[in-house]
């Protein structure tokens, strides 16, 4: 391969430049076999198309457009404008359009022409229309890969395609540097079938080597964005794993030849140290008996043909010993020029374990422990990312890695890429095409587990004992997840050290925990489904939708059972969030609805009768009683089994009174009188009111109105002003942002105090024409307000919040988190830059037990003076 020094990306204006990729988010679906990327400020009809056409694969990239989903509320429009916040800008989720992401075998080419226009995608989405409105029959596509040159004419003739060649290698690094600096988790480890997500610091990737392993071998030194060299290669690869292979064992595909290797023992044909030391170790050089010393060396000391030895053995023994070669190649590569960072990519790799395996012990043992050998869960579409990003303008070079979310892939969790039916084209469609997917059960199901394999060799494994007959090559592949591009999510600025945030309190790599959770969550399932069918009218629409959501979940949960990291690395945060996203997948897009809105009508009911109690008290005795208030409601949390068989008891107010009866001090952990001293302060001693509160509210009915509403109302009272700052989309009975204006609106109705301040605010809609047109009577009232937080979860991770919230975060100085999944099962041990207050009551025993060394129903009052 010819040597390629400092290249650029070359940016074609061969097509009308619409599209508009700047800052994006991953929403999965079940007709995407890889994760589409949403473009938020894309809004025009055109598709754009890039592909890869190697000697066995084709990968497709393609993006269209998605139907803009903003609101124009006057009341969050004037609450941005009292923030500073720029009226121009889109709230999350916004979402402009997708990358989808396709992958064909290339001898079935046909499928992939097919599959290109049934989408139309040869014309743009409908047609292939310039800026002028002017329309052209050969639209002209991106393509790298040898199949560009090799398949032009076929795409021309069929489609009408031009393909416009961009450089194999240039399309990699830019893919990989994409990918390298936008996905969180991106790389990963991977020894000994252990998988171990790195996180890579943006502002630390370069230098780097990228080993690209196809039919034979590159190593590209990478110096930055379109900087790169190619320093070395080999031409032993996968096509010489692959042509070896299919002369000795008569295999008929590559991944034929994978799952050969899966049960072979390469004992058999490799030759050992200790069978040249009579089982001894060499330890003088440091070598182990187990050492392989030459790879097919019992060949040739042993009078036996061919046909004598296993084809699984000779797979294996032939893994390894191409495996441990390029793995030592590219290690002294990387000592020659200095670089710690070696990623492995490429068509040899393919999410193989047991490659991935070899090449990082290869690595670990040729450094003595001191470099690791990084894998990328994108990898197989780096040519074709990149040559998307061969457009000009695509806007992904500005795309910060806090403006990607990536989720688990909707609908199904399938691996590998296959194709299971033609496009998909409603909602009708997807659930039909679940009904039959699921019913074949091998296809949607993870492959059996492996036991831990022990060693025989240098990276060597025994035979694998399995469960099944058949380990599918792609078993260990990871799933590709749906990146989501969201402009508007920025990392939260009070966190004290965002580098070091850990949202997830409770580790899931614990494998008890996660067995516990998925069955929390499996046991759940009946009583959300139902709820997701009421909150539609139990239609038999509805009911289908229900059974599709259960059957798209179940397989979820099956999945990440048997490969935790199926998915990447998974914390309880992204594992509640995955139960949403296939709610809102099947159009179930809030499920407690109407619970909600009986829940809010009965509490503003009693609002008049709690705000008059808590005014006949004296400051100490009031501030104790809100905060008593807010551990009270904090009860009514529909996601914790405990409370629901509780709600089947009593009313809500009953429960209120009798949660609020059951309260008393110390907490389990009771932080109170410190706070009280920041709000109170001692003696004659009056500390300042906090400029700026922010409130991460929770539940609907009595938990924001008897509990976060009265708080706020005390903190408005004492000149502190009051953010209130809830979900963007819904889940489980938590309150939204687009909900509270008019629980504010109707709390308001019994207090001056909250009239007052949500006038202020912009949040009452008889004061609107007043507020958004004039200067306001009362504009030195202390404003209440209202934000959305970006997050369609009961948990909140504030790597990734929204703009508004950041904008809302710049002059607070105090932070309040309420309820189990923002102050307990995440952030419990976050750390911010101002004072912060958590407060939650433990409905999980488990919890309880494990973290707090408690029961269910303690109380959480837990104050951190600013960090």
């Amino acid at each position: 391969m010819a040597h390629t020094g400092n290249s650029s990306m070359h940016r074609s204006s061969s097509r009308p430049q619409l599209l508009d990729l700047s800052k994006a988010e991953i929403q999965g679906n079940v007709e995407e076999k890889y994760p589409s990327i949403l473009l938020p400020n894309q809004s025009h009809d055109i598709s754009y198309l890039a592909l890869d056409i190697g000697g066995s694969l084709i990968k497709l990239v393609y993006f269209s457009r998605h139907q803009d989903q903003s609101t124009n509320d006057k009341r969050m429009r004037n609450v941005k404008n009292r923030l500073g916040f720029p009226s121009n800008r889109r709230s999350y989720p916004i979402l402009g359009g997708r990358l989808h992401f396709v992958k064909f075998e290339t001898r079935k080419i046909s499928e992939c022409l097919d599959f290109i226009s049934s989408k139309k995608l040869h014309f743009g989405g409908g047609e292939s229309r310039y800026s002028d409105g002017s329309t052209e029959s050969n639209a002209i596509i991106k393509a790298t890969g040898g199949g560009a040159h090799k398949f032009a004419d076929l795409f021309k003739e069929r489609l009408g395609l031009v393909l416009d060649k961009e450089d194999e290698m240039s399309c990699l690094v830019a893919g990989a540097n994409f990918l390298l600096k936008a996905i969180r988790h991106e790389a990963f480890t991977h020894m000994e079938g252990q998988k171990e997500f790195v996180q890579i610091d943006p502002n630390d990737l370069f230098p780097y080597l990228l080993v690209n392993i196809g039919s034979g071998v590159s190593m590209i030194k990478v110096d930055g964005d379109g900087k790169f060299e190619r320093i070395s290669g080999t031409n032993v690869g996968g096509g010489t794993y692959w042509g070896l292979g299919r002369l000795l064992t008569k295999c008929e595909s590559f991944d034929e030849l994978l799952e050969l290797s899966q049960k072979g023992d390469n004992r058999n044909t490799d030759m050992l140290v200790g069978d040249i030391y009579g089982g001894m170790d060499y330890a003088k050089i440091g070598l182990s008996a187990s050492t392989i010393a030459s790879s097919f060396g019992k060949a040739t000391s042993e009078k036996k043909g061919l046909e004598d030895y296993r084809p699984e053995d000779i797979s294996l023994s032939l893994l390894r010993m191409i495996s441990y070669n390029i793995a030592q190649i590219a290690y002294l590569n990387a000592l020659r020029f200095g670089l710690k960072r070696i990623f492995f990519g490429g068509f040899f790799i393919r999410g193989h374990a047991y490659t991935m395996d070899a090449i990082s012990f290869a690595i670990h043992f040729w450094s003595n422990g001191a470099a690791q050998a990084m894998f990328l869960r994108h990898e197989g579409f780096l040519g074709a990312l990149g040559a998307f990003m061969s457009y000009e303008k695509h806007g992904l070079d500005d795309l910060m890695v806090h403006q990607l979310v990536e989720r688990f892939p909707m609908g199904a969790p399938y691996t590998g890429g296959n194709i299971h039916g033609p496009p998909l084209r409603d909602l009708n469609e997807k659930i039909s095409w679940m009904e039959k997917f699921l019913q074949k059960g091998t296809e949607i199901t993870a492959p059996v587990p492996m036991t831990r394999p022990g060693t025989t060799g240098l990276g060597g494994f025994e035979v694998p004992l399995s469960k099944g007959s058949i380990l599918r090559s792609d078993a260990s592949a990871l799933n590709v997840g749906v990146l989501h591009l969201v402009p508007t999510l920025e990392v939260f600025p009070l966190l004290a050290d965002p580098k070091m945030y850990e949202p997830n309190t409770i580790d899931l790599s614990d494998h008890s925990e996660l067995e516990y959770w998925f069955k929390i969550l499996s046991e759940n399932l009946p009583d959300l489904m139902a709820k997701a069918v009421a909150s539609e009218g139990g239609t038999d629409d509805a009911k289908r939708r229900g059974d599709a959501f259960a059957r798209a979940f179940s397989a979820h949960l099956t999945r990440l059972r048997e490969e935790p990291a199926a998915y990447g690395k998974l914390g309880l945060a992204r594992l509640l969030e995955m139960r949403e996203e296939c709610l809102r997948e099947f159009h179930f897009f809030d499920a407690y609805i109407s619970i909600k809105q009986r829940e809010n009508e009965a509490s503003i009911a009693v609002l008049p009768d709690l705000l008059m109690e808590l005014d006949s008290l004296d400051e100490e005795t009031r501030l104790l009683t809100l905060i008593e208030g807010v551990l009270a409601a904090n009860i009514f949390d529909w996601g914790s089994r405990a409370c629901v068989d509780l709600y089947n008891k009593g009313t809500i107010i009953e429960i209120y009174r009798m949660s609020r009866n059951k309260m008393q001090r110390p907490c389990r952990v009771d932080d109170f009188d410190v706070f009280k001293e920041r709000i109170l302060g001692t003696g004659n001693k009056k500390p300042p009111p906090h400029r700026r509160a922010l409130l991460f509210v929770d539940n609907s009915g009595a938990d924001i109105v008897l509990g976060m509403l009265p708080l706020a109302r005390e903190l408005l009272r004492r000149g502190t002003e009051v953010v209130l700052v809830a979900n963007s989309l819904p889940a489980l009975n938590d309150v939204t942002a687009m909900e509270l204006p008019d629980i504010v609106a109707e709390a308001a109705k019994h207090c001056d105090i909250l009239r007052r301040a949500a006038e202020s605010g912009g949040l009452l809609v008889d004061a609107m024409n007043t507020t958004l047109d004039s200067p306001r009577e009362n504009s030195s009232s202390v404003p209440l307000m209202v934000v959305e937080n970006g997050c369609g979860s009961p948990c909140i991770d504030f790597r990734q919040v929204s703009s508004e919230l950041a904008a809302a975060a710049k002059d607070a100085d105090l932070i309040i988190l309420e309820g189990m999944g923002r102050a307990l099962h995440t952030n419990l041990n976050a750390r911010f830059k101002c004072d912060a207050l958590k407060l939650a009551m433990v409905k999980n025993q488990r919890f309880a037990e494990k973290l707090i060394k408690g029961n269910i129903y303690d109380c959480i009052c837990k104050y951190e003076p600013a960090n």
